[in-house]
């Protein structure tokens, strides 16, 4: 058996950063660390900081007063930092720029008076952070009859639209398309909010899939990257499955498996991918082979947030 082994896989600069940050202000803080909703959404990065001692909270109602939270990177709204400030807790924001790039564009859009159609998964902690922007002024659309549905006349001239960082461009092209042949006026974003870590990873699996007879995706199921990535590989006619670590891989899956398509969505840890692919080396024999799609060479800074809570601290 063959394995194929996506690059780019696994960790995007965001959750690079986000991870980081954690780690970080628990060495200059210590325990207990509150961060407000998973600071990515992966079962054992969680898992690994809750055995350090950070409490991962759903309100900020959940933070002592004066305690130190962390944003996670999917962002917040306005409404939860002005709460977290009013309990005097100290703040630290690890949202990814690339989400904070799409609150930008909804604050500055809503300002000029636009309506803003967010195309996304309604509930998802981004989406919930970018509609609490602008609440007066942005639509949520998940599909094509969500935008026939919408009550707005068809020659809107002051209508614009915006995604969420970590759709399917398949699915989201679908619906743009259906926004723009309702409303031809509208306006699209300065430049694609789908971000570089998504796409990259969506495009290996659309490359790679059809030379596999299983694909399998490392990830947690709320990933929305890592459920895009196996459904873009079942939509290329190839069998995926989602896992979170080696223990839920089946035998049975590889009865007449001649080859296998190894990755992992944007919030995955690579000592979960190698695990797998020790497994399969060692239970089957299989071969590993490489394949770089696209190189990735991106970097994001910690917040500053946090330098000045380091700063302060060695003063």
């Amino acid at each position: 058996m063959q394995i194929l082994l996506a690059n780019p896989r696994g960790f995007c600069a965001g959750v690079i950063m986000a991870i980081d940050t954690v780690d970080q202000a628990l060495k200059i803080v210590g325990a207990p660390l509150y961060v407000y909703h998973e600071i990515v959404h992966n079962r054992h990065v969680v898992d690994h900081f809750i055995k350090r001692g950070v409490t991962f909270v759903d309100t900020i109602d959940e933070v002592p007063e004066k305690g130190t939270v962390v944003f996670s990177a999917h962002g917040v709204s306005p409404a939860v930092r002005q709460r977290a400030q009013a309990r005097g807790c100290t703040m630290i924001d690890a949202t990814c720029p690339l989400v904070t790039k799409v609150h930008m564009e909804a604050i500055r859009y809503a300002r000029q008076g636009y309506r803003i159609l967010l195309i996304g998964h309604a509930g998802h902690d981004e989406v919930v952070g970018t509609v609490g922007e602008a609440p007066g002024a942005i639509t949520i659309v998940e599909s094509p009859d969500d935008v026939a549905k919408l009550d707005i006349d068809t020659d809107a001239d002051n209508l614009v639209y915006l995604t969420q960082t970590t759709l399917s461009m398949d699915d989201a092209n679908v619906i743009i398309e259906a926004i723009k042949k309702r409303f031809p006026n509208v306006k699209a974003p300065p430049s694609e909010d789908i971000c570089y870590a998504t796409t990259n990873r969506q495009h290996a699996v659309r490359v790679l899939a059809h030379q596999a007879d299983l694909v399998i995706v490392v990830g947690s199921k709320n990933s929305s990257n890592s459920v895009r990535l196996t459904e873009i590989a079942e939509n290329s006619g190839t069998r995926a499955v989602l896992v979170d670590d080696k223990s839920e891989i089946d035998r049975t899956w590889f009865e007449g498996v001649e080859s296998v398509l190894v990755t992992a969505g944007a919030s995955a840890p690579e000592y979960l991918v190698s695990e797998i692919v020790e497994m399969l080396k060692r239970d089957f024999g299989a071969e590993l082979d490489e394949h770089t799609v696209t190189e990735e060479d991106m970097h994001f800074e910690l917040p500053r947030s946090l330098r000045v809570l380091r700063q302060n601290a060695t003063a």
